[in-house]
C-alpha cells in the first residue's frame, strides 16, 4: 500500500466535489487555511476516542446531533445556545432516565458541505450547479449564486472558530451547571406535556443535588457538576478543506484532522478505492462511516479493515441509515457478520436519512413515526444479536421549526410544514421532537441495561 500523507487522497478518484473555475485562487485559499491555527487539538480527539471506546463496550451511549447544514445567514449566539440547551436536555434525560453516561457530539462548527444526488439542478429548462452548502455556493437559483467560491472556505473556518469558542464558554462557564437544569427548558417547550415531563425530571435532579450538597458535594468542589464537554463533528466532504487543517501532533507524531474532533464519511463517498477512504485511513481522530441499505457484507469488512486496521475500540463509528422499511431486512446480516469477525466498532443509528419523503405540496420531510420506528428496530436487532446499540445520530435544531411531521409533542402536518420551514437542505427535528425521542430512547436504554 502506498505511503499515506495528508494530500495522498489527491491521487484517488473523488466524488461530490464542486468545480472551481479559478484554480489559482483556490490554491491560494488552501494555503491560507493551512497557515491558520487548528480548531481542535489532538489530545481532545484522543479523549473522545477513549470515551467512545466505553460506548463500544456498552458502558456509555453516544448522542450525536445538530444541523443538517450550518448556515452563514443563521449564524448567531442564540441559535448556538438553543442547540446546546437541547443537547444538554437530551443528555440529562438519557443519563438520568436511561441510567447511562452520555458522550455528547454536535454536528456543529464545521457541518457546512452537503452531498447531492445530482451535480446540476434544473428549473424550467435551466441547469445550474447544485447547491452544496454555504461553504461552496449560495442557494439562489442564478449563475452568480451557484458558482462555487473558494473564499467561502475561509468564512466557514472563521464561523467554526467562533462557534467552538462559544460552545467551550457554555460548557465550562456555568451554563452546563446541573443546578441550572431547569433553565435548559426552551420557552416553546415549557408549556406542553413534554415540558412537564422534563420539569419533573429536573425536580428529581434538584432534589438529588440538594442531598449531595448536604453531604458536602457541590458544584464548587466537584467540576463534573458544573462543566461538560460537547465535542464537534461533521461530514468531511471537501477534502481540500480537511487537508489544509490536518496537523502532525508534536507529542505522538500522528496526524489529526484539526477541523473537528470527529469526522465521518457519507454513504455516497465510501468507495473502497476512493479519495475519502484514503484520507480517513491516515488521520487518528475517531471517525465514522455511514452504512446504508446498499452496503454488502464483504464490502463492510474491507471498509472496517481499511479504516481500523488495529481493531481499536473507539476508532470507528458505523452510522446505520437504512430507513424504517429496510432496516429489518438489511441490517441483521451486516451486524452478525461484523460480530463474527470480532470487529470492535461502535454502532449508532441515523434514523433521518433513510426516511426522507416529499409531500404532495412539494416539501421534503421526515415523519416522526418512521424515525422512531427505525430507532426501535435498531435496538431490537442489537438485542436479538446480543450486541450493543451504541448511539443515535440526528439532524435536529434547538429552534421551533416545522420540518418533520408527526410526534405527540409537536403534531406537525404536511399542510403545516410551510409555517416555519427554515432548513438549508434536509428536514430537522425541532427541539420538542428531539426531546420526545430522547425520552423514548431512555426507556429502551433502561430495558437494555436491566
Amino acid at each position: 500500500m502506498k505511503a499515506w500523507s495528508p494530500n495522498s487522497w489527491r491521487d484517488f478518484p473523488i466524488k461530490q466535489q464542486p468545480t472551481y473555475k479559478d484554480l489559482e485562487k483556490l490554491k491560494k485559499v488552501e494555503n491560507e487555511l493551512a497557515s491558520y491555527p487548528p480548531l481542535i487539538f489532538a489530545e481532545e480527539a484522543r479523549n473522545l476516542k477513549s470515551q467512545l471506546a466505553d460506548v463500544v463496550n456498552g458502558k456509555s451511549f453516544l448522542l450525536q446531533g445538530g444541523d443538517c447544514a450550518e448556515s452563514f445567514n443563521a449564524f448567531n449566539a442564540n441559535n448556538i445556545k438553543d442547540l446546546f440547551k437541547v443537547m444538554m436536555q437530551m443528555a440529562i434525560v438519557l443519563t438520568f432516565s436511561g441510567g447511562c453516561p452520555v458522550v455528547k457530539v454536535g454536528r456543529i462548527a464545521g457541518q457546512f458541505a452537503k452531498p447531492r444526488s445530482a451535480d446540476f439542478e434544473e428549473v424550467n429548462g435551466i441547469a445550474l450547479p447544485s447547491y452544496r452548502g454555504d461553504i461552496v455556493n449560495n442557494m439562489g437559483f442564478n449563475e452568480k449564486d451557484r458558482a462555487p467560491k473558494a473564499k467561502k472556505l475561509l468564512k466557514a473556518y472563521n464561523q467554526s472558530a467562533a462557534t467552538l469558542n462559544l460552545l467551550r464558554a457554555f460548557a465550562r462557564g456555568g451554563m452546563a451547571d446541573l443546578n441550572k437544569v431547569h433553565s435548559w427548558n426552551l420557552d416553546f417547550v415549557k408549556d406542553n406535556r413534554l415540558g412537564e415531563m422534563y420539569e419533573n425530571l429536573a425536580n428529581k435532579i434538584s432534589e438529588t443535588l440538594d442531598f449531595m450538597q448536604s453531604c458536602g458535594i457541590t458544584a464548587e468542589n466537584t467540576a463534573q457538576l458544573k462543566e461538560t464537554v460537547l465535542y464537534t463533528s461533521h461530514e468531511a466532504l471537501l477534502l481540500n478543506y480537511e487537508e489544509a487543517l490536518t496537523r502532525q501532533d508534536s507529542l505522538t507524531g500522528d496526524w489529526y484532522d484539526c477541523s473537528a474532533h470527529m469526522l465521518w464519511i457519507g454513504d455516497r463517498t465510501r468507495d473502497l478505492d476512493g479519495a475519502h477512504l484514503e484520507y480517513f485511513r491516515g488521520i487518528k481522530n475517531p471517525i465514522g462511516c455511514k452504512v446504508g441499505p446498499t452496503m454488502q457484507e464483504d464490502e463492510l469488512i474491507k471498509l472496517i479493515d481499511a479504516l481500523n486496521p488495529e481493531n481499536e475500540a473507539g476508532r470507528l463509528n458505523l452510522i446505520v441509515r437504512m430507513g424504517n422499511e429496510k432496516i429489518a431486512d438489511k441490517f441483521p446480516t451486516l451486524l452478525k457478520r461484523v460480530k463474527e469477525e470480532g470487529k470492535n466498532v461502535l454502532w449508532s443509528s441515523d434514523p433521518m436519512h433513510g426516511n426522507t419523503i416529499k409531500t404532495d405540496n412539494g416539501y421534503k420531510t421526515r415523519d416522526f413515526e418512521s424515525i422512531l420506528g427505525e430507532v426501535k428496530q435498531f435496538f431490537q436487532i442489537h438485542k436479538a444479536e446480543g450486541t450493543h446499540a451504541g448511539g443515535i445520530h440526528l439532524e435536529m435544531t434547538g429552534q421551533n421549526v416545522t420540518e418533520c411531521t408527526g410526534s405527540s409533542s409537536s403534531a406537525i402536518t404536511a399542510e403545516g410544514l410551510s409555517s416555519r420551514y427554515h432548513t438549508q437542505c434536509d428536514p430537522r427535528l425541532n427541539a420538542d421532537q428531539a426531546l420526545e425521542l430522547s425520552f423514548m430512547i431512555a426507556e429502551t436504554l433502561k430495558e437494555a441495561r436491566a
